[in-house]
């Protein structure tokens, strides 16, 4: 499972890359595997103000519904039209194409509020997780 470096963390499988004032937010490599197969993604419009947290979207899978929180506050700028046709590219490129929002962060503080790969809290979650799902994992 890949988890790159640059990227900030949560503990629902979601990850934050910054770009500027910005991030873009996806599902994590660990997150498509347990989910499987992704065959919905509602998108939420553009404009919409999302708080750190919060629900703002869901997916689905054959059997499993998510509700996507937002990993920061802000407005989100933009969105992956791509996913309502193809939502698989969760599943085959979860860091790349099948990115879901971009997110201009009104509290680049909130930040602080994630977890970074190399963190022990982090490694410990993924470690329990792997641990949890691994008849899933394979």
């Amino acid at each position: 499972m890949e988890f790159p470096d640059e990227l900030y963390y949560d503990k629902q499988h979601n990850w934050a890359r910054v770009e500027g004032n910005a991030v873009v937010q996806g599902m994590t490599d660990f997150g498509q595997r347990i989910a499987k197969e992704i065959v919905y993604v509602e998108i939420p419009p553009v404009g919409k103000a999302v708080t750190q947290g919060q629900t703002f979207m869901s997916m689905e899978s054959g059997k499993w519904v998510g509700r996507i929180p937002a990993l920061v506050s802000g407005k989100i700028v933009a969105v992956n039209e791509e996913l309502e046709f193809e939502p698989t590219l969760i599943n085959q490129s979860p860091f790349d194409q099948g990115w879901l929002v971009k997110i201009e962060m009104s509290d680049p503080a909130e930040l602080n509020n994630l977890f970074r790969v190399d963190s022990p809290e982090f490694r410990a979650f993924i470690e329990e997780e792997a641990a949890k799902y691994k008849d899933l994992l394979g």
